[in-house]
């Protein structure tokens, strides 16, 4: 069987450009995959990060996570403001207010007794 020759400019990138290879732990395996899949970044770009070559701001997990816990606990408020918040226009100038005061509240409780309010299962004889 004929071996196949490196050309020329083969040889020459691979001079300037030699392989590197190394084991490292399952554990530091998975975090460098991770740290891919979060940034986008290539091995050389993370190897090149460790060498000081390459400038990125990398984020610590903690402020991800925190910045992710930040971003769901807005979405959740903003959820449970839109199924419970109360509004009603204010009486003289008609720009809406919210339900927040206890007499408020006595308020409503007062106006659903009085109108006859119920469950809407017990409204079904």
């Amino acid at each position: 069987m004929a071996k196949s020759k490196k050309t020329p400019s083969r040889i020459r990138y691979e001079q300037s450009h030699p392989t590197v290879s190394f084991r490292v732990s399952k554990e530091l395996y998975d975090r460098l995959q991770a740290i891919k899949e979060t940034t986008g970044l290539s091995n050389a770009d993370l190897l090149k990060i460790a060498a000081g070559k390459l400038e990125v701001k990398i984020r610590r997990e903690d402020e991800i996570r925190q910045q992710a816990y930040e971003e769901g606990r807005l979405k959740g408020f903003e959820l449970a403001e839109s199924i419970f918040k109360i509004t009603y226009p204010c009486g003289k100038c008609k720009r809406m207010m919210e339900v927040d005061t206890e007499e408020e509240k006595e308020a409503i409780r007062k106006f659903m007794i009085k109108g006859g309010w119920c469950h809407g299962d017990c409204n079904n004889p």
